[in-house]
């Protein structure tokens, strides 16, 4: 068999090619990434590739010959993966050097995004852990700490238990934020440390949409214009409800921060 018949048909090339595209978009890929893993497959498939990116939906043209087919695929709305980014990346170059076919790649492909994410206790322990060195780097005292830590680890159980269960993002950040900033004004509220500001300022800073941000930034840089404005309001509108949560939070605990 030579390699001509070894590959996949054109409409199967293009539908493999967009359902890779949208996993690897929503899990938090750049576009420039996008594009770079998505041609190097399409060379090893033996398709000329051309696609559009939009915030909401990915096209893609695969042409090979006289043979062209055209797949379009909404983008779904899923929890930033970098360790499926990454898998996906490593596929690309798996199937540009050959080492990994059409069939293969399809089954390393369902492998990859069937697998559990590990969004555990493990994880949720260490972002805790982080949150209380920013409350120490900002000059908080011991007790601050602890109480960052019992506020950042219930935030995130909530937000990795909506999360499964699909929730909305927005209304997840919000919820999250208002969770963790009534359980940080245990520290004000009791007068049981020294710097209660600074103990619900630091205890939604594991929701601030830094990804989004950056993402932006670079397909702002690589003229992506359409994907950066519309990854950017995505990171304001998570802002924005994010402090929606902390207020509503410290209105009910009846705290303020000056």
């Amino acid at each position: 068999m030579n390699k001509e018949e070894m590959l996949p048909s054109v409409r199967g090339a293009a539908d493999f090619l967009t359902v890779y595209a949208d996993w690897l978009f929503s899990s938090g890929a750049t576009c420039i990434r996008l594009e770079k893993n998505t041609r190097r497959m399409a060379v090893s498939l033996g398709v000329e590739l051309e696609m559009c990116i939009l915030p909401r939906h990915i096209q893609i043209t695969v042409t090979r010959g006289n043979e062209v087919f055209t797949s379009v695929v909404a983008i779904n709305e899923r929890p930033v993966n970098y360790d499926i980014n990454t898998r996906l990346s490593r596929l690309s170059w798996d199937m540009a050097d050959g080492r990994t076919g059409f069939d293969d790649a399809q089954k390393a492909f369902s492998e990859i995004i069937e697998a559990r994410p590990a969004t555990g206790c493990y994880s949720t322990l260490l972002a805790s852990l982080a949150n209380s060195a920013f409350c120490r780097l900002f000059g908080g005292d011991a007790v601050a700490m602890g109480v960052v830590f019992v506020a950042t680890f219930a935030g995130l159980s909530v937000k990795h238990l909506l999360s499964v269960h699909r929730f909305d993002a927005r209304l997840t950040v919000a919820i999250c934020a208002f969770i963790s900033s009534v359980l940080a004004a245990a520290d004000g509220l009791f007068s049981i440390g020294g710097t209660p500001q600074l103990s619900v300022g630091t205890s939604v800073l594991y929701l601030v949409p830094g990804i989004p941000f950056i993402n932006a930034f670079c397909d702002m840089i690589d003229r992506h214009y359409i994907c950066a404005f519309g990854r950017l309001m995505n990171a304001i509108v998570l802002m924005c409800c994010l402090s929606a949560g902390l207020c509503a939070g410290m209105l009910v605990m009846n705290i303020g921060m000056f």
